[in-house]
């Protein structure tokens, strides 16, 4: 370990479930470091218990990041060492730690990766999705609404797309994804990856929707959604994709707010979905 004029910072990932996941690296700068900084020392704790590791720990969360980050930059500059986890998989990912590193770059601490798990890559490995190019999401929003929103800016995105989801919101998500995407978009859900109930359902977003409608008790644990990409030739039809982006925000918003979005996200002119937003409207009187 670096400990002379200042410390290091090592960014390390630990298991998402199966301990065995960790690796020997990681194993090493855990029992070598000064002290850590962990999500939540409740979780931890089991973990570095698990491997005889015995250390310093100070909790470092998502709502206490921003000021806590400075004892830690104190310890560095005091020279001491220190790891980074989060609960689970690589910290930073959909998890605390960017305000941190972010710091201790810009003082000039050297921050070191200890790579290893990552639920995103480990449900991308066995999807069944094309994997050459890809875009990761993390969580989309709670609120409905906003949800659509957002998942309407990625109508056009033909990469693979990577989701994070809470078993809460597992349906509702898959609901949401199939309104803007269509119901029949390959997509798959990767649920409790490297542990005992860990299950990967590969098919169409209506017959994921139906399945765990139908079963409550496998929407429990971490989870990740996949979505095939758009298809390239129906990205290009620019007849389908702007009314279709339009219908769905003209559900959700007053008429000149659709427009004004619709034209953001698919680049056609205001003034012809204009026309369009009024057509529909006619339609429905």
């Amino acid at each position: 370990m670096q400990n002379d004029k200042t410390g290091t910072l090592y960014v390390v990932a630990t298991p998402i479930g199966n301990k065995q996941d960790i690796t020997l690296r990681a194993i090493d700068v855990l029992q070598k470091v000064d002290r850590i900084a962990a999500e939540d020392t409740r979780h931890s704790g089991p973990l570095l218990k698990h491997f005889s590791i015995k250390k310093p720990i100070l909790s470092m969360h998502e709502f206490n990041e921003r000021e806590r980050f400075q004892v830690v930059l104190d310890y560095l500059a005091a020279g001491e060492s220190i790891a980074l986890i989060s609960d689970a998989g690589t910290p930073l990912i959909s998890d605390p730690g960017f305000h941190l590193v972010r710091a201790a770059k810009q003082q000039g601490f050297n921050v070191v990766p200890i790579p290893g798990v990552s639920a995103a890559i480990a449900a991308l490995s066995v999807a069944g999705l094309p994997t050459d190019k890809f875009i990761f999401e993390g969580f989309l929003p709670a609120k409905s609404e906003t949800r659509k929103h957002r998942l309407a800016q990625l109508l056009h995105e033909t990469r693979t797309l990577i989701f994070y989801e809470g078993p809460h919101r597992l349906v509702s998500a898959l609901q949401s994804m199939a309104e803007v995407f269509g119901g029949d978009r390959n997509a798959v859900v990767a649920r409790e990856l490297t542990k005992i109930h860990e299950s990967v359902l590969q098919t169409s977003l209506q017959e994921l929707i139906a399945y765990y409608e139908s079963k409550p008790s496998e929407q429990r644990g971490e989870i990740v959604i996949l979505v095939q990409g758009s298809n390239e030739e129906i990205q290009e039809s620019k007849e389908v994709i702007p009314g279709k982006v339009l219908a769905l925000l003209l559900e959700e918003l007053p008429l000149k707010q659709a427009v004004n979005l619709a034209s953001k996200i698919t680049g056609e002119r205001k003034n012809v979905l204009y026309e369009a937003a009024l057509a529909k409207k006619n339609e429905l009187k």
